[in-house]
């Protein structure tokens, strides 16, 4: 019996194995935690969802606000800007006399409908934009209709751009916004500027989603001027409600529950923005309804309130989607379990390689960055992909944009040193004298090159002081020392410059000749001045550059030049300015006779002359430099 005992024991434990036993438990283990997992994603999942609806809410909203202030805020900067012109203008009896800058301003602006000068007797004119484009003058007592697409505010003097009333002419809604016209502190009239508000309704029609959602624009209170779904409100003949409109009169019955609502509290950051969600809810059988709204004041004498609605449901079924992906998700962990080892594994192998490329271009060395080849896993492939256009655009970008300029503004960061600001700056313009006849000889190919070997000349020289290659302009180009990187000593680089340009010229023109070459004159200009520096251009294209009239000038030193010395090899011409900041950064320390004056000209476009100077090519560069006592400059 013992025996039996035993041997039935041993047959359980042939079929109870440890293996069996342990594969169970990890199998329980791994879909157990698998199922927390989800569990917890699912959570998650739900509350991004609401997360996602807070910020659609304001995204959506902004963006509707966006557009608003766009399109109105066009008109208002319109007067503002005009008002600075008509306050210098007589009106009494002359209001026609602006019918050329009226007109201008319409033309360019295709927001305005119209703008008009009004004095203060009553009496009007303006231009106005008839419905095929095409812009009219008109005076307010001999074309009344006209003059329906605007009201006068009540104004003073002092009064900023105020927006009137919203008024209607020919079953279209305007508004319109109005500056006083002052002359010697006296109002004289007024300039005012209408704006269809069709265009809000086209952006509401936009920013539509689709049947489950409606957007709306309603100003002072209870005015419906625009809404994505009025076709859904028309008449039983079809005819479609003329806005504006009350929201009674409309029957849009989620925009009547609108004011007796209340927000809901669990959107904290839509609220902190100024955007109000609430529950529309509906007590007879109608759907119930989810509000996003923005109250905007400063277009007229009330408020407007921007906003979208949505059909509750059609977030629930979103909450119902996510559930029934969960059951999905179930089935893909396991199945994603045996697969992820094997590319997580050969997913972390590429990773030390794009690493060490990105090493690379951190320090902007992309001559050392490789290419990285193709690879089997798709995703990985395509970040390779990626890194290798990048690399492709960052090296093509390179080849426009001076490397010392990047590596300075990466340095100090974008968002501060390439904002526009007004700074002391030193620069130097330089141009090939009778380039014309240098070239007519040569076809385009050997032109360009002539050019390529002079620039790279010419920017060794600025990038070896410091300094800032802004652009070439035809043969030609213009620097820049003191930006974006501050220096004190910028005007005494820039001179080094030029003189380092004046070297290496005369040592290629001497090569040039014992090949059978021609040599290269060029004249240089220096002036030292306070521009605009910084980003300069429109949204999608800037430029970093220098912008004032000290910029001018420099180039008029450099054209001077031809008067000078018109034969010269080089010659090198700086502004008073420009040597006094010279010796003051070089504590009055440099060569002497380094400097020699030529005169006190007028140059066009500058009512003061100033005197000139002409710096002497044949001082080596790092004589320019603490190296001595006294500035001697001869005169």
């Amino acid at each position: 019996m013992t025996d039996g005992k035993i041997e039935r024991v041993d047959e359980e434990q042939r079929v109870y194995s440890i293996t069996w036993v342990v594969g169970l438990a990890f199998g329980l283990l791994i879909g157990v935690s698998m199922l927390l997992v989800l569990g917890l994603a699912v959570t998650a999942n739900m509350r991004n969802t609401y997360s996602l609806l807070n910020d659609k809410a304001v995204l959506t909203t902004n963006a509707l606000e966006r557009r608003l202030r766009d399109h109105l805020d066009l008109a208002s900067q319109a007067v503002v800007q005009l008002k600075t012109v008509f306050d210098e203008r007589e009106l009494d009896g002359h209001l026609e006399d602006l019918r050329a800058e009226l007109t201008a301003a319409v033309y360019a602006n295709p927001s305005l409908d119209a703008l008009v000068v009004n004095d203060t007797a009553g009496d009007g004119f303006g231009i106005y934009r008839s419905p095929d484009g095409q812009l009219w003058p008109f005076r307010r007592q001999q074309i009344p209709e006209e003059a329906k697409l605007y009201a006068l505010p009540n104004m003073t003097a002092a009064s900023p751009a105020t927006w009137g009333p919203l008024v209607t002419s020919g079953d279209v809604l305007y508004a319109n916004v109005t500056v006083p016209l002052v002359r010697g502190g006296a109002l004289v009239g007024f300039l005012t500027a209408a704006v269809s508000i069709e265009e809000l309704g086209r952006t509401a029609r936009q920013l539509d989603e689709g049947a489950y959602s409606t957007v709306f624009i309603i100003a002072n209170g209870n005015e419906v001027i625009a809404h994505s779904d009025l076709e859904d409100f028309a008449a039983p003949g079809g005819e479609v409600p003329r806005l504006p409109v009350t929201v009674e009169a409309l029957g849009d019955k989620a925009l009547m529950r609108l004011s007796t609502s209340r927000p809901l509290e669990n959107f904290q950051r839509a609220s902190a923005a100024g955007v109000e969600v609430r529950d529309l809810e509906s007590d007879d059988g109608e759907p119930d309804y989810l509000s996003m709204t923005k109250v905007i004041a400063g277009y007229g004498p009330g408020v407007w309130t921007v906003g979208q609605y949505y059909v509750a449901s059609s977030i629930s079924r979103e909450v119902r989607r996510l559930f029934g992906s969960a059951v999905v998700g179930l089935v893909s962990i396991f199945v994603a379990i045996g697969l992820s080892v094997l590319l997580v594994r050969r997913a972390t192998r590429p990773l030390a390689e794009i690493s060490r490329q990105a090493r690379f271009i951190g320090e902007l060395d992309f001559d050392r960055v490789e290419r990285l080849p193709r690879n089997r896993v798709r995703e990985i492939d395509q970040v390779f992909q990626a890194f290798n256009a990048m690399v492709s655009g960052l090296r093509a970008m390179n080849t426009y944009v001076p490397r010392s300029l990047f590596r300075k503004l990466m340095r100090l960061g974008m968002d501060r040193a390439a904002v526009a600001s007004e700074r002391d700056l030193t620069f130097i313009f330089t141009d090939i004298v009778g380039f014309t006849s240098l070239s007519e000889n040569l076809t385009a190919a050997e032109t360009a090159d002539v050019l390529n070997e002079h620039f790279a000349l010419l920017v060794a020289a600025v990038e070896r002081e410091g300094g800032t290659v802004d652009k070439f302009i035809g043969d030609g180009m213009l620097a820049f020392w003191g930006a974006p990187d501050e220096r004190a000593d910028h005007a005494l680089a820039a001179a080094r410059a030029c003189l380092g340009i004046a070297a290496a010229l005369r040592q290629e023109n001497a090569r040039a000749r014992e090949n059978g070459g021609k040599a290269v004159h060029v004249r240089i200009g220096l002036h030292t001045g306070r521009v605009v520096v910084g980003n300069v251009g429109a949204l999608d294209r800037w430029n970093y550059t220098v912008v004032g009239d000290a910029v001018n000038l420099c180039e008029r030193l450099q054209s001077f030049g031809r008067e000078v010395a018109p034969r010269d090899e080089v010659v090198i011409l700086a502004s008073d300015t420009a040597v006094c900041r010279i010796q003051a950064q070089s504590g009055g320390m440099i060569a002497p006779g380094a400097a020699l004056k030529v005169g006190t000209h007028r140059f066009r476009g500058r009512s003061e002359a100033i005197a000139v100077w002409r710096l002497d090519d044949t001082v080596e560069p790092e004589n320019l430099c603490p190296a001595g006592s006294g500035l001697t400059l001869a005169g």
